[in-house]
């Protein structure tokens, strides 16, 4: 036999009656509102009709007549028949007389919280109307009923009267009196925390004025002491001003308060919180001593001279020179070659979430015993951030030790307290929400921001919790560390940096070294190292360096490459990349003397743990002296590791990266081993990020860009014409001996098939330059080099002396000739 399934009395009544299906039926619930919405609007009639018909109707009610009551003979007057005129005479001279105005309300706040036009809270709704419906029929009929003498009913119903009656009788007149002020006071109380404030105000006034910042400007002097005394002090109230509009921000008003800001005027002398009332100030004080009024006079600007202009000495009226004229019909890559969402960036905003969880953040503070006195949400992609008010007197740490209750209450992943936000005077509580929305490359990459963008390298990767474009200049930064676990977006992140830089910036200004050591995260770039990418010369290696031992010979070449740079940078007078590409394309330095455009070098190295495993200080040493150095001369590194340890991440390695980028890591002492500070280990994942470089940390969601993207993006860019091969770093030294490039270390067995062509032209110019030699030939810098090692090595030219050219040995052709002769027929 079936055992049977016990049914409680609650669910039987509710399935019998259909309670629990009704608010969850949308149709009945609008139904059900519009005929409550009716119902209010016929009691409002009949209740202000009743003013002027009651006492007509009052004989007809007292004393009903047999068929009276269904008023066939329209002897009631009310415009609402005598059902209206039945209820005005019940609910307004027998029970609660003008505050029965009160119950239409009710059912009409009912009826537009059933047809979900506003979100109330009908519970609190019902509490406050009736406790304020009993309290305004007791004391209308106490302090009203004189002015209603002549009337047909008492202003506070019968319920009123005789309430009013009792209590009197009871504790007389001041205690009556009494009572209704102390209720009137507990109920403010619950609606709102501001009303003690309110009563601390006016219980003592003179804190309350004396609790404002007060602000002076002295000169320190006896004569402004002096004046100081006998005069009063200005109070200056520092200005609010709105929130950024950017940011999609809810209000909340149920139970606390948000004081509306204004919004701060603009800039000038008058305005000025500290330049405009100290002259006030001063005004007031020369009026006291009969002085001269205090002016501020407008410093003039110099004339400009007309009709001048620089002219470049040394080229006279010459052109520019273009470092883009080589690939000028290079395009940058589209927008429609990345994907669209459907959100795009712009976060959902669920006010049944973000209620809920206010409800609960409030419920949780108060229970610990903090209040506040206002809260306010920000909507973000994946993360809600609240910012909360608290009331005088609480202190920040006691909230900030409430991290896990909080998280506990809302059921979150994990939370984030910030006490206080910097620049603001709340704490802010960041809540994961329900639905994370993907931020979309596109809708990054088409922002005004990035398009508008004047950045050197700029770099954009995501949205902030204010839905805002966040996006850097690695030439400022100028170093970047990335850490996190595995499979929490650093790769993507990376990604998302490279496309940035990709869709702005030329080939000829800009030059990636991507070294890899698992292989396959940078792979995908190969179809454009022949426009973007730099390596070291070598027919055999592939330009993504994947092997360790060719990683330190890439790291040392670029050491190499960071010397001639400053080389350069010394003889061009200059301190830094910007300004001597700025001079040499206005060809103020001369090519012949070893000048030349230098482009940015961005070097990324996506797993830094494993090669410091593997090489140690071979990597470290050179890495930290690109680091300290390599800044000025446009040479910025980006690492990741997703082992954030002290062995990986060292002292010397975090102190000259000072941009960190800290995905979520599972323990507290990895998130102190990236930023300083905990909090990456209360990320939620999927790209969410703390970026730090500075005081504080922002939090940021990274936006998606994924491998078919990225894919796309590489062919667009390598079916256009490119470089004959990717950008060629100076070969490194080798360790106790001669550059691997000089001419101790060549084979004249097999000369350059432009040696014969490039002696003749040294000769001809009686010039060593390599730069002379690669203009001519048009041929890369490293190779111009070894072409000049092995002239020097054939006796042709002199060695090196710095920057200047080299002394050329042959004075004439049939000198030449007969040398080459000589090495073809010579044995060697």
């Amino acid at each position: 036999m079936a055992r049977k399934k016990k049914v409680s009395t609650t669910s039987s009544l509710n399935d019998v009656i259909g309670i629990g299906n009704i608010f969850n039926n949308e149709k009945a619930n609008f139904i059900a509102g519009l005929t409550l919405l009716a119902l209010a609007v016929y009691f409002i009639i009949s209740f202000i009709s009743y003013f002027s018909t009651g006492a007509l109707d009052q004989s007809l009610i007292e004393h009903p007549l047999p068929g009276e009551i269904m008023n066939t003979k329209r002897a009631f007057s009310n415009k609402c028949g005598s059902l209206g005129a039945y209820s005005a005479y019940f609910f307004i001279k027998e029970c609660f007389g003008l505050a029965a105005f009160i119950i239409p309300a009710f059912i009409l706040i009912t009826a537009v919280k059933l047809m979900r036009v506003y979100n109330l809270r009908l519970g609190k709704w019902f509490l406050c109307s009736t406790l304020l419906m009993i309290w305004m029929s007791v004391t209308f009929a106490k302090f009203l009923e004189p002015f209603f003498v002549e009337c047909h009913f008492n202003p506070g119903g019968g319920h009123g009267q005789y309430m009013c009656q009792w209590t009197e009788n009871l504790i007389g007149s001041p205690g009556l009196t009494a009572i209704l002020g102390l209720t009137a006071i507990v109920f403010l109380t619950y609606v709102s925390t501001e009303t003690i404030m309110l009563i601390r105000k006016i219980l003592n006034p003179t804190k309350y004025f004396t609790d404002k910042v007060k602000f002076v400007i002295s000169n320190h002097t006896k004569e402004s002491i002096n004046a100081d005394t006998d005069e009063e002090i200005e109070t200056i109230e520092d200005p609010e001003v709105f929130d950024d509009p950017v940011a999609q921000i809810v209000n909340f008003d149920d139970n606390v308060k948000t004081d509306a800001p204004a919004q701060e005027s603009a800039y000038n002398v008058e305005n000025d919180p500290i330049v405009g009332n100290a002259d006030k100030n001063e005004k007031k004080r020369g009026q006291a001593n009969n002085d001269e009024d205090f002016e501020i006079e407008k410093a003039t600007e110099e004339d400009k001279a007309n009709n001048k202009t620089l002219v470049n000495i040394e080229t006279g009226d010459m052109s520019p020179y273009d470092p883009k004229r080589d690939l000028e019909n290079y395009h940058y890559p589209t927008l429609d070659l990345l994907k669209k969402y459907e959100t795009d960036g712009r976060p959902f905003i669920d006010m049944e979430e973000q209620t809920a969880n206010k409800n609960r953040i409030i419920e949780v503070l108060r229970n610990f015993g903090v209040e506040i006195s206002s809260i306010k949400a920000t909507v973000g992609p994946t993360i809600t951030l609240y910012e909360i008010t608290p009331a005088q007197g609480v202190r920040i740490s006691k909230i900030r030790n409430l991290e896990d209750d909080i998280a506990l209450s809302l059921s979150a992943l994990g939370i984030r307290i910030i006490a206080p936000i910097p620049g603001k005077g709340t704490i802010g509580i960041e809540v994961p929400n329900a639905k994370a929305n993907i931020v979309s490359m596109e809708s990054i990459l088409n922002s005004k921001k990035f398009q508008e963008s004047k950045m050197d390298l700029p770099c954009a990767i995501g949205k902030t919790i204010t839905n805002e474009v966040f996006m850097f200049d690695l030439a400022k930064i100028p170093h970047l560390l990335v850490a996190g676990a595995t499979g929490q977006g650093k790769s993507v992140g990376l990604n998302a940096i490279i496309t940035s830089l990709l869709y702005k910036k030329h080939p000829a200004e800009m030059k990636i070294v991507l070294i890899d050591p698992k292989k396959v995260e940078f792979s995908i770039y190969g179809p454009i190292a022949n426009h973007f990418l730099a390596k070291v010369p070598d027919e055999d290696s592939d330009p993504i360096i994947t092997d360790v031992k060719k990683v330190v010979n890439t790291l040392n070449s670029l050491c190499k490459e960071m010397d001639t740079r400053y080389d350069l940078l010394k003889l061009a007078g200059t301190r830094n990349i910007k300004e001597y590409n700025q001079k040499f394309i206005a060809r103020q330095l001369n090519p012949e003397k070893g000048h030349r455009y230098m482009p940015y070098i961005v070097v990324i190295i996506d797993e830094f743990g494993d090669l410091i495993m593997t090489a140690g200080k071979e990597i470290e040493l050179p890495i930290a002296r690109i680091a300290q150095l390599a800044r000025a001369v446009g040479i910025h590194m980006i690492i990741a590791t997703q082992r954030p340890t002290t062995s990986i991440i060292t002292g010397n390695i975090k102190a000259n990266f000072p941009g960190r980028v800290a995905f979520k890591v599972s323990a507290m002492i990895d998130s102190r081993t990236i930023l300083d500070r905990p909090g990456a280990n209360q990320l939620i994942g999927r790209g969410d990020m703390l970026f730090l470089n500075g005081s504080e940390p922002e939090r940021v969601q990274c936006a998606f860009v994924d491998t078919p993207e990225v894919d796309r993006i590489n062919r667009y860019i390598s079916q256009q014409q490119g470089y004959v091969s990717p950008f060629e770093l100076p070969e490194p030294d080798i360790e106790g001996g001669d550059g691997i490039g000089g001419a101790a270390n060549v084979d004249l067995q097999h000369l350059d098939p432009l040696f014969e062509d490039a002696a003749r032209l040294i000769v001809l110019n009686q010039s060593g330059s390599t730069s002379l030699i690669q203009r001519k030939f048009s041929i890369g810098y490293n190779r111009a080099g070894r072409l000049m090692d092995q002239l020097e090595k054939a006796g042709i030219v002199g060695a090196a002396m710095g920057s200047k050219p080299r002394e050329v040995l042959i004075l004439d052709e049939v000198s030449l000739d007969s040398l080459i002769c000589t090495m073809r027929n010579s044995p060697q």
